[in-house]
């Protein structure tokens, strides 16, 4: 069994980025510039945004954070989204989800300008990644399929379940890994709660992606031996071992699961640090405008 190690991974690339921004830079380029909105005072939105503009920091790139109370109107919220899309000096952004309940999210997502839409939500994005043209990809399947390739983990015909179908992970890195691409080239099967013996269909799994957000739902009994196992999940569990009060538990009963496998990601520590790192590359792809 070996242990795909994200945080090593997205060190390497946090290292890549910041040489190809220095270069730009050198050049007499744009240093490239990240906005965040960050609605109300979600604990685990408040880290992530923190983590995003470290990162920014450490790369090299600008960044922005614009801060609205849980109270704020769609109107308001929606008028500040289309004065970033006209902001030049604004490369991508991102607002921050979940939004207050008053809020459409998916009219947030469809206001954004689809040039500047760096976690791939927009319509246009996901529609291009569908069909395979050139576009932003949201940040976890990308920082998935980075992982893979990193450590040559071969895909192709290989039989790969998801599990889950949220619009932020299973769908895409279905749709990704059955392209004609490395990673890719899979055969995809898409297991939800809805589906009828799951056991049945992750036992038959060359490679697993687990993205329920389920603690521990994928047992070692589910798993065949030598499988490929992606651990999505990142649930908040109380725990008294920790000074915060809680750990952070993958869908994968790693315990269980980890010795059947011939790679495996940790949580913490696997996907987690690649989906901010992929957030960045999409950021830095913006400010060179090589997509759009």
């Amino acid at each position: 069994m070996q242990l795909i190690d994200g945080k090593a991974i997205a060190a390497q690339i946090k290292a890549e980025l910041a040489e190809e921004v220095r270069q730009i830079v050198a050049t007499g380029g744009k240093r490239p510039h990240l906005a965040a909105i960050l609605v109300g005072h979600d604990g685990g939105s408040e880290t992530y945004v923190a983590s995003k503009v470290r990162t920014c920091e450490e790369v090299g790139f600008q960044s922005t954070l614009i801060r609205y109370e849980a109270d704020v109107s769609e109107a308001e919220l929606l008028a500040e989204v289309e004065r970033l899309n006209h902001d030049d000096d604004i490369d991508g952004f991102i607002v921050q989800l979940p939004l207050p309940k008053h809020i459409s999210e998916q009219k947030v997502i469809e206001t954004i300008d689809y040039r500047k839409d760096v976690d791939g939500f927009h319509p246009v994005n996901v529609g291009r990644m569908a069909i395979g043209l050139p576009c932003f990809v949201s940040a976890t399947p990308a920082g998935i399929l980075e992982l893979l390739k990193r450590y040559h983990i071969e895909t192709s015909g290989k039989h790969c379940v998801v599990l889950g179908r949220s619009n932020i992970v299973g769908k895409p890195v279905a749709n990704l890994l059955m392209q004609k691409a490395y990673p890719g080239d899979c055969t995809l099967t898409v297991c939800h709660s809805r589906t009828k013996d799951i056991k049945k269909y992750t036992r038959d799994a060359d490679i697993i992606i687990a993205a329920l957000g389920s603690p521990e739902f994928l047992k070692g009994d589910m798993v065949k031996e030598g499988a490929v196992v992606i651990d999505v999940g990142t649930t908040r569990v109380a725990s008294a071992e920790t000074k915060s009060g809680f750990k952070l538990k993958g869908d994968v009963a790693f315990d269980e699961v980890a010795p059947r496998c011939s790679f495996i990601t940790p949580v913490p520590g696997g996907v987690g640090p690649m989906t901010i790192i992929s957030l960045m590359r999409n950021t830095l792809l913006a400010g060179k405008k090589t997509i759009y």
